[in-house]
């Protein structure tokens, strides 16, 4: 994922993804838990399916312009591999934690809730941590090992690895640290408690240097030396 574009662009692309890919979350829970009767499983399919195709989009369309990280964790792991500076890594951070409270808040303006709330779903314990490292981890590999051989195919594999781990982990796969806080501020379907907050954004710092050890392992050239 390169980043071509004068960095005020860049910052509008992440601007942009990051609050649309906020309401897709929080938005598409809200609708599934009032129309799925009850019903957890089919909700959390709803929310599954609406949160894949929103992100595979939003990639489609933003990546030539900012990289689409929409993630403080991607962003991370850009700038630990030197393919974004520092200073303009620190700054795609804050927008993108700003943009998906407003995301948040956007959500709940459609659905005629609060505009910010203080969620009280727990989500807990050591098990639900290690999913969020495995999550964030295979979030970050995806990105490196499938730009690798198929750069195009980028947008379609990261909304399938964020898909299938909102079933196969413990913690329906955050693996972003910006859409963690996002959710503390929705007593919805989506929502995190501030309690478990710490932990998840712990497990998935976690998440990015592991995924960054892996690619070292499988000896891929990662790193920007020009």
């Amino acid at each position: 994922m390169s980043d071509p574009a004068p960095l005020p662009q860049r910052l509008m692309a992440e601007a942009l993804g990051s609050a649309l890919l906020a309401a897709a979350v929080i938005g598409s829970g809200v609708m599934a838990e009032r129309l799925s009767g009850g019903n957890q499983a089919i909700a959390l399919l709803a929310n599954t399916g609406a949160t894949m195709a929103a992100l595979y989009a939003l990639i489609l369309a933003l990546a030539p312009i900012s990289g689409a990280h929409f993630n403080p964790a991607v962003t991370l792991g850009m700038a630990l591999l030197r393919r974004l500076p520092a200073r303009d890594a620190a700054v795609y951070v804050a927008v993108q934690f700003t943009a998906m409270i407003g995301g948040a808040m956007l959500a709940h303006a459609m659905f005629e809730l609060p505009l910010i709330q203080v969620s009280g779903k727990i989500r807990a314990g050591d098990a639900q941590i290690l999913a969020e490292v495995v999550a964030t981890c295979g979030l970050l590999s995806t990105i490196l090992l499938v730009e690798r051989s198929r750069p195009a195919a980028i947008p379609a594999a990261v909304a399938c690895w964020i898909g299938a781990a909102y079933w196969f982990t413990a913690s329906t796969s955050f693996a972003n640290p910006a859409i963690t806080v996002a959710r503390m501020l929705s007593d919805t379907f989506a929502g995190i408690a501030p309690a478990a907050v710490p932990g998840f954004v712990l497990g998935q710092l976690v998440g990015v240097l592991l995924a960054l050890a892996v690619a070292r392992i499988l000896r891929l050239r990662l790193i920007d030396t020009a």
